[in-house]
């Protein structure tokens, strides 16, 4: 089976659809085939992404892009102390 990249978005879609399929009666497997995913994965984003909704999932983007930008920037800080600090002392 080939590796498809779904979307945050997508997939709290197909989790929604998944519940409402489970409620009318169908199995687990079933809706696993039909989404075209393995069992492992559907468990794997019912862990990941199952209490959340659409709202929820787009400002955890928002967020893990923000966190993305501020460990570059600390690095970057981190980097320009620890040259500043060699200057100083002589050691270059």
């Amino acid at each position: 089976m080939r590796s498809r990249n779904h979307s945050p978005e997508q997939i709290v879609r197909m989790l929604r659809e998944a519940d409402a399929k489970l409620a009318a009666g169908a199995n687990i497997e079933q809706i696993c085939k039909e989404f075209g995913i393995s069992d492992g994965t559907y468990y794997k984003w019912r862990k990941d992404y199952g209490r959340m909704h659409l709202d929820q999932v787009r400002h955890l983007k928002e967020l893990q892009k923000e966190n993305s930008r501020l460990k570059k920037l600390v690095a970057d800080l981190s980097l320009d102390n620890s040259i500043l600090k060699e200057a100083i002392s002589g050691n270059y």
